[in-house]
């Protein structure tokens, strides 16, 4: 494996700006409260989804298919290699998968309007990536070398990250603005309206509990880098990630963990029950006290454990999957999380790609059963999630993967800057309650747009 060492940085941000000109520009940024951060741009092939066919771009030619998407990847992805136990990621696919790729893999009607136009996988596959470890605190520029020219460019790659001197400067924020006034595809009326239909599925025993989210709108001119970098401060997260793509700019700043593997070892922890923090210190005690043990919130969030581990047992050896973790408060700038821990190990006959199919979209933004609460989100909510609740993550050379929910996640196309938030609806949930919560999790979203303008 190529290795070239770089200075160390606390926050990466500088070496991303070095690279953010360039095409398909990937930061997979830890936020202060994980070990890596992973850089990359230029890939040496993409995969583009829309409806039934994908684009495959390499650097000789072009063509499309109407295979599996997932599929398409692991073929790209080609013969397995080994890294290093220091190197989660030194190449492959990197990228996003929307929510809206499971209509392939799950009877939905088509009744939510489809107003981003975007890709439902926009996935490169890269050559060599800048891998900062902020335990062993060291930066790596790291490759296979399997693409005959990578070398030599990495050399260039090395220029731009050399550049980068000792107070972390490199590159130049350019400007951004939000142009109107935040907008959103719900009124609490409407919103409302759709909590009594949830409900009403629910008493009948079409489901156990419903996701509803709540999108929204500015206009917005300039580079969304300008903005992430704020969001991040904001509202630091453990599975944030910043995508430039020819099609969109991607801001994430999500705390949920969707899919791990390593070495064979699968980990989930879905998020299900928040609170927004409290006004001073003793407050905050007593909402992280009362979303603790609130029963309505432990229910809710076994129910998505329970169905996890469906999900997992699908592709992991029996006897295998296991929940080391239930109900461990993760706390945010602006909320407290219960979160759980699902684990198995991988059976022998199955891989990333093949868990990833069988777990997406993730049970903590869908509900339960999953195919029959995606029909009531795709009923209820007026436009499709797009890239909203999908995953953006990695599928390394060697096999290994990790991948967030694409939460508190912000999509710039085109001047419309939009996001979302949801949340989960049971049987004893309580509309107003409900709809506050999803103002509670937009908060460090919504304070980002007013920033700007909005």
């Amino acid at each position: 494996m190529f290795r070239y060492p770089l200075p160390y940085q606390a926050d990466s941000r500088a070496y991303f700006l070095a690279i953010a000109d360039m095409p398909w520009a990937m930061w997979l940024d830890s936020g202060g409260r994980g070990r890596f951060d992973i850089l990359t741009a230029h890939p040496i092939a993409t995969l583009v989804t829309q409806g039934e066919q994908t684009e495959i771009g390499g650097v000789a030619a072009e063509w499309r298919s109407d295979a599996d998407p997932l599929d398409l990847i692991r073929e790209q992805l080609g013969v397995k290699a080994t890294n290093s136990p220091d190197i989660p990621y030194a190449g492959g696919a990197l990228g996003y998968w929307s929510y809206d790729l499971a209509r392939r893999w799950f009877m939905l009607p088509n009744l939510a309007q489809e107003a981003e136009h975007l890709p439902e996988m926009a996935v490169g596959i890269y050559d060599w990536a800048l891998v900062v470890d902020h335990q062993l605190h060291t930066a790596q520029l790291v490759s296979h070398l399997r693409h005959p020219q990578t070398e030599v460019f990495l050399h260039h790659i090395a220029e731009r990250f050399d550049t980068v001197n000792d107070c972390g400067q490199a590159g130049a924020e350019r400007a951004f603005r939000v142009a109107s006034t935040i907008s959103s595809n719900f009124t609490r009326a409407r919103y409302e309206t759709a909590f009594d239909t949830v409900q009403r599925y629910l008493h009948s025993g079409d489901c156990y509990q419903v996701n509803l989210a709540q999108r929204f709108s500015v206009h917005a001119q300039g580079d969304a880098l300008t903005a992430y970098l704020a969001l991040r401060e904001i509202s630091p997260a453990p599975f944030s990630a910043f995508l430039s793509l020819p099609q969109a700019q991607i801001m994430c700043a999500s705390p949920e963990r969707f899919l791990r593997v390593e070495n064979g070892h699968v980990e989930t922890k879905p998020i299900k029950g928040t609170r927004p923090r409290g006004a001073d210190a003793e407050e905050d005690a007593m909402r992280l006290a009362d979303l603790r043990t609130h029963p309505k919130d432990r229910a809710e969030n076994l129910m998505i454990v329970d169905l996890l581990r469906n999900d997992l047992g699908r592709c992991c050896l029996p006897g295998s999957v296991h929940t080391p973790t239930l109900f461990e408060i993760e706390s945010y700038s602006n909320v407290h999380h219960l979160v759980s821990t699902v684990t198995g190990e991988l059976a022998p006959s199955e891989d990333a790609l093949s868990l990833l199919r069988a777990c997406f979209p993730g049970g903590s933004i869908t509900g339960a059963p999953k195919q029959r609460a995606m029909q009531i989100i795709e009923e209820l909510e007026p436009h499709r999630r797009g890239v909203y609740c999908g995953a953006i993550g990695y599928i390394g050379y060697d096999g290994n993967m990790d991948s967030n929910i694409a939460i508190r996640t912000l999509v710039l196309a085109e001047n419309n800057l939009r996001c979302w938030a949801g949340g989960g609806i049971v049987a004893d949930s309580i509309a107003e309650a409900e709809y506050q919560e999803t103002l509670d999790k937009a908060a460090g979203m919504l304070a980002l747009l007013r920033m700007f303008g909005g």
